[in-house]
């Protein structure tokens, strides 16, 4: 069967999306759970030593607490309470927490660090898996043992205001609540005002028994402008007084001969250096915690914060109130919170826990009798019942109480013990799933390999030998053995399996596919071998210039490094390189054509400048004629890109830190951003947007120029209206608004250039007339290309828009002196794109920690939280540097009319290869790390980044095997 290079890719690509789904639904793993009964119940207390078998030896112990008000503040970093902003900004809790009756301490979040898997983790005392990322986006009821549904079960009266998340996971668990959606990060006022009407009334009420506040807004001002903004202040002063009217009114109820209220202060993550959250730095997982009750000690001054791990609230809040710990909790009793109960009380509730953990130990580790912290809990259970046996004979000794202490030590070790081997094992992976999909991947990145003599040659047609495998002996051979392997791995398996719970005709299917592809495999090796022996003179016909070598071993070095955790965490620092390092080689080409070669240079004078370059499209651009230059002097400009380039790439590496060791340090993003500097950035902006619109313009049509104009201004409108950015007649900031208007005013523009351009692409498809046909086709990328940067303008922060100007700015001199000057070849020329958009991904500020995904941009121009919008802005503006190389490579290959039968093609298959190779290394090396020590922190992440872009790249493949299929109607 016989395809082309773009065609061929395209289907290679899909495959390996299918291939890398069924590897990530086996590698992120199902938490630890246990199989006992699906809830725990009140009778699941274990007995009391040395206290008989009666009913009294295994009731619930008494409730601490009468009642629980928990607010949390969602972002709220430790430093916000414990640092200096809290003594300026919270000046109330940080009194209680110097001289009230509290516990202060810094509770850790497990990465990821998403509202979600942290409501999840406070509730369940489990640790979510990394996966519940994307379940973020749309979270479903709860169904796992937690302490919300055992509160409930009580007879607790609970009340919920604040983030809606709670409401989808607990519906029908709250006697009143109010939700407010968690996504629309624009709004940071009315998302807590919504929260605190409902306060007075409430506290006044005796009607409830448990109260959970969720306040959004200090999560929000992060997105939008990061945690050293102007608005922080006002917003911790604004909690700080929520707290105090809480903390007077709790306190106003207190009353003798009941039980003491207590109030807890937490927060779900942190926040990073940017300003969002979600991996594992130090201020993302730090997060606040303060429990205030009068029956704690007061204190007599400040006390350095202990730490602890944010799932240890859980058993905390549950004994506390007289509530059974959820059954897959991993988290160990705060004992602090008892230390004021009697020995015997303290001894029996770390018993409770203790039992707790041991059985999930038991249930989840079948060598959890070598567990260091089991053996230790199994002693100090006996030594308790040697305790017990001398406090029920009246022993009132010394002797009983250094025992008793003893004891309790024990049992502390043997609970943090139990609770580390616990969190270690966050869960079970499913090996059959991730070694399908890891195999189908190999296989795919095979058949590229092996396509590539065909797949690069001048017809650009691959011959994949699929119809003959499919009637080969070897194939259903290998069916057979595939469906009795498939059965016997199901029949065997003790944990879940995802691909077993298939139905068997799309288990089949698989089976058949990855048939298919091993026997074309071997016929497409079988086939080159001969080729290769029939003909050995043909193989001199593949040489490798400088640049090759350079680009090669470019990707393999590249691809190497993401073995190593620290190369990924800087990845941007190798993109770097490499772009530094291809620069200094282009210069070097141009200098050899320039001066070296200067001698046969009018046998090698090019027709005339780049795009479109067409003898009947009239005159076309020159930079050299533009700026009233001799043709001549094209050679110094030619000379001076790859320096210009060089420097504007030092430039952006200014404008954003990224990765992880250097993330903290101040940018120059972050001066343009501070309040002071304003004006600066509005003047940046500006001439950012005009070198925009001055590159950009030259290939539409008039309508088009002017829709660009006008969109490229309501952008800076947009910004305006948010705050970002002055109008020359403001002297200081206005009012903040959402900027709905102008955003929408912008979106208006971007559909009418989207459209006129794919209206000329597809009348370009029905003209009879080729060079017509070119021409508008040429004009018709153009012009979705404009849309396509002119959405990007908006999206991009005000900061980050002269990181699009020097994009377009080095596209533009790159391929008017380089690419076409120079003769590169289409794999040459799209391997510098591919090199170059990765290079512009960092400079963005991303990173491969998913803190840095700012989801702000997925609410520029809506009035609430929509999803598909969402995620498509939100992967727009995060993809935008490779997304506007590969358009522009697009645009660039179509245009050249020598090669453009066979550059699409070309550049459609390299790009699936160039994704194909880290994307393959990457799956098999996780698998090989799976229990890596930074495996959820560092290469989870990178993971789901290789993932999406995986994802983005087959979208650009589609488009360039549609612009492709010219070449079929046209031959």
């Amino acid at each position: 069967m016989k395809l082309s290079s773009s065609v061929f890719a395209l289907l290679c690509l899909i495959c390996e999306i299918v291939s890398i789904a069924l590897f990530l639904r086996g590698f992120f793993p199902v938490p630890v759970k246990s199989s006992f009964s699906a809830k725990s119940k009140v009778n699941d207390f274990p007995a009391e030593p040395q206290t008989g078998s009666g009913p009294n030896s295994s009731k619930a112990p008494a409730p601490l607490f009468k009642r629980v008000v928990i607010v949390l503040i969602d972002a709220l970093r430790e430093d916000f309470v414990f640092g200096s902003d809290g003594r300026r900004f919270m000046p109330y809790t940080r009194h209680v927490v110097e001289r009230g009756s509290s516990h202060s301490f810094i509770a850790k979040a497990r990465p990821p660090t998403v509202t979600m898997p942290r409501i999840k983790a406070l509730t369940t005392g489990s640790i979510p898996g990394f996966i519940d990322v994307v379940m973020n986006l749309n979270s479903p009821a709860l169904l796992e043992d937690n302490l919300i549904w055992q509160a409930k079960s009580a007879g607790k009266r609970i009340i919920f205001y604040g983030d809606d998340t709670w409401v989808r996971l607990f519906p029908k668990h709250f006697m009143e609540h109010d939700g407010t959606t968690s996504f629309f990060v624009s709004d940071y006022t009315e998302v807590d005002n919504n929260v605190t009407r409902h306060l007075d009334g409430t506290l006044k009420r005796d009607d409830w028994d448990i109260l959970i506040l969720h306040y959004l807004g200090l999560d929000h001002i992060g997105h939008i402008s990061g945690p050293h903004s102007s608005l922080i202040g006002p917003k911790l002063m604004e909690m700080d007084d929520i707290i105090k009217k809480i903390h007077s009114s709790l306190i106003s109820k207190e009353s003798e001969g009941t039980l003491p209220n207590l109030l807890v202060l937490c927060g779900d993550h942190g926040m990073s250096e940017t300003g969002s959250h979600g991996g594992s730095s130090e201020p993302e997982i730090n997060t606040p915690l303060v429990l205030i009750s009068p029956a704690f000690k007061r204190k007599a001054g400040f006390e350095e914060p202990g730490v602890l791990e944010q799932v240890d609230l859980t058993p905390t809040l549950a004994l506390g109130l007289g509530l059974p710990i959820s059954k897959n909790s991993v988290g160990h009793l705060i004992s602090a919170v008892f230390e004021e109960l009697s020995l015997r009380e303290q001894l029996r509730l770390l018993q409770i826990n203790g039992h707790q953990l041991s059985r999930l130990l038991q249930d989840s580790s079948p060598t959890f009798h070598k567990e260091d912290g089991y053996e230790q809990f199994r002693m100090a259970e006996k030594s308790h019942g040697s305790w017990m046996k001398l406090y029920v004979d009246g022993n009132t000794s010394e002797v009983l109480s250094n025992m008793g202490k003893k004891v309790l030590k024990q049992y502390l070790e043997a609970l943090k013990a139990m609770s580390s081997a616990l969190s270690k094992q966050l869960g079970k992976y499913d090996m059959y799933s991730m070694i399908m999909g890891m195999i189908f991947i190999l296989q795919v990145l095979f058949l590229l390999l092996l396509a590539m003599p065909e797949a690069l040659s001048r017809e650009a047609v691959v011959d994949v030998p699929l119809a003959s495998s499919l009637l080969s002996l070897p194939f259903y051979l290998l069916c057979l053995f595939g469906s009795a392997l498939h059965v016997l791995i199901c029949t065997s398996a003790g944990g879940p399996c995802y691909l077993c719970s298939l139905p068997w005709v799309l288990v089949f299917i698989v089976i058949l596919m990855s048939s298919a592809f091993t026997c074309a495999l071997a016929s497409m090796a079988a086939r080159r071998m001969s080729t290769g022996n029939k003909t050995p003179t043909k193989s001199s016909n593949w040489t490798l210039s400088e640049l090759d070598a350079l680009l090669l071993v470019g990707m393999v070095g590249h691809t190497l490094s993401l073995g190593s955790s620290s190369f990924i965490e800087e990845e941007h620092q190798t993109w770097y390189f490499l772009l530094n390092t291809l620069c200094l080689a282009v210069f070097q080409d141009v200098c050899r054509k320039y001066f070296r070669e200067q001698r046969h240079r009018g046998e090698e004078e090019d027709e005339g400048p780049l795009l479109p370059s067409s003898a009947k499209e009239g005159p076309s651009f020159s930079p050299a004629a533009e700026l009233g230059m001799s043709p001549g002097s094209e050679k110094w400009l030619a000379l001076a890109t790859p320096l210009l380039t060089l420097t504007c790439c030092r430039l952006l590496r200014s404008l954003n830190q990224t990765g992880v060791q250097w993330a903290h340090l101040p940018d120059f993003g972050h001066w343009l951003n501070s309040g002071d500097h304003k004006a600066f950035l509005s003047l940046l902006a500006v001439v950012s947007l005009v070198l925009i619109f001055l590159l950009v313009q030259r290939h539409c049509s008039l309508v088009s120029k002017i829709a660009l104009a006008l969109g490229l201004l309501g952008v800076y409108s947009y910004r305006a209206a948010v705050g970002n950015v002055l109008f020359p007649w403001q002297h200081s900031s206005r009012a903040v608004s959402k900027g709905t208007v102008e955003a929408r005013f912008v979106y208006v523009f971007v559909l009418g250039i989207l459209f006129t351009g794919v209206k000329d692409l597809l009348r370009s498809q029905v003209m009879s007339s080729a060079v017509d046909s070119g021409r508008l086709k040429s004009r018709g990328l153009w012009e979705v290309y404009s849309g396509v940067v002119l959405l990007v303008a908006l999206l991009f922060r005000a900061h980050n828009l002269p990181t699009l100007a020097c994009c377009l700015l080095i596209q533009t001199i790159m391929a008017q002196f380089i690419w076409k000057k120079l003769h590169y070849d289409a794999a040459q020329t799209t391997i510098m794109h591919y090199w170059f958009g990765q290079a512009f991904f960092f400079f963005q500020g991303n990173s491969n920690n998913i803190g840095t995904v700012d989801i702000s941009v997925g609410f520029v121009g809506l009035e609430s939280y929509v999803e598909a919008p969402a995620i498509f802005l939100t992967a727009l503006s995060t993809y935008a540097g490779p997304l506007l190389w590969a358009c522009h490579l697009l645009c660039f290959l179509s245009s050249q009319r020598d090669r453009a039968v066979m550059g699409l093609g070309h550049g459609s298959y390299c790009f699936a290869l160039l994704r194909s190779i880290p994307a393959v290394f990457y799956v098999v090396l996780v698998t090989s790390l799976r229990y890596h020590l930074f495996i959820w922190s560092v290469f989870s992440p990178k993971l789901l980044y290789e993932a999406m872009h995986t994802l983005i790249t087959t979208a650009v493949c589609l488009f360039f095997t549609f612009m492709d299929q010219e070449r079929s109607a046209r031959p």
